[in-house]
């Protein structure tokens, strides 16, 4: 199995299509339900014209993390040390929901590595007063919390069980964790102000489910602002996974924009 040697973990990936350095090269970062299996949909459309790289963040996947660690602090600068070891310099990014904290900061940090960045489903940790409010009207009633997944969303259950399955089967190969412990991955991996950002001159394109509840398409319309030249797409009855829900809409809204 192919790992990574960082300085404190082992972090799993995978290469799919050319060989780094024969193609552009198209990272995935995955979001807190998921890992490196949750890209099915997407690697073997992107793969002929692009390396793509999938990647469990440690702590998720096959990606262990002993006790102690730094655990999601330590997520941008792990996705260097990832494209290190793979001799890539330069690459775009596809990030979901919880992959945004990690992707977001890697293109603060190190924005000359950035090509293009894809936020689908998540503002990556981005703190505004305005933000702040929008999510306070977010989250799932809890009367039906129990039987619908909120990163999955009501209509997946209601029309694609067979999905729903495969998502949560995905999701189970992640170590257990409740929810206290998923919001503490999130807050330890940071926030970002609006200055921050103020300086990014990439192509970013925020993509949105209409149905998301998790991470309303407010919430990412609101972000957009704080990036010069971002833009914005909203793919119709989706939740919180478009990628996972609606991958033929997600792969071609990308490809257009990688491609643009």
């Amino acid at each position: 199995m192919p790992y990574a040697p960082l300085a404190d973990i082992q972090l799993y990936y995978e290469l799919h299509g050319p060989r780094p350095g024969e193609a552009p090269a198209l990272v995935f970062a995955h979001g807190i339900g998921g890992n490196h299996l949750s890209w099915w949909q997407q690697v073997p459309h992107f793969r002929k014209q692009f390396t793509c790289v999938t990647f469990d963040h440690r702590g998720f996947g096959l990606s262990r993390e002993a006790p102690g660690g730094p655990g999601s602090a330590a997520f941008a600068d792990d996705l260097r040390a990832l494209l290190d070891h793979l001799g890539i310099e330069r690459a775009s990014l596809v990030a979901q929901s919880m992959g945004g904290w990690t992707c977001l900061r890697f293109a603060v940090r190190y924005p000359g590595r950035v090509e293009k960045l894809v936020m689908c489903d998540t503002h990556g940790g981005l703190r505004t007063p305005e933000i702040d409010a929008a999510m306070k009207g977010a989250g799932l009633d809890p009367k039906i919390a129990a039987d619908v997944p909120p990163a999955a969303g009501a209509r997946m259950v209601e029309e694609q069980p067979a999905l729903l399955f495969l998502f949560s089967e995905i999701s189970a190969c992640n170590p257990a964790r409740t929810l206290a412990e998923m919001n503490a991955v999130i807050r330890t991996a940071g926030t970002l102000s609006s200055d921050d950002l103020a300086s990014l001159t990439m192509p970013v394109l925020f993509l949105a489910g209409e149905e998301d509840i998790v991470i309303p398409p407010r919430v990412l319309e609101l972000a957009m602002r704080h990036i010069p030249g971002a833009s914005m797409e909203i793919v119709p009855r989706a939740g919180h996974s478009v990628y996972f829900e609606r991958a033929d809409a997600f792969n071609a809204i990308t490809e257009r924009f990688l491609r643009a």
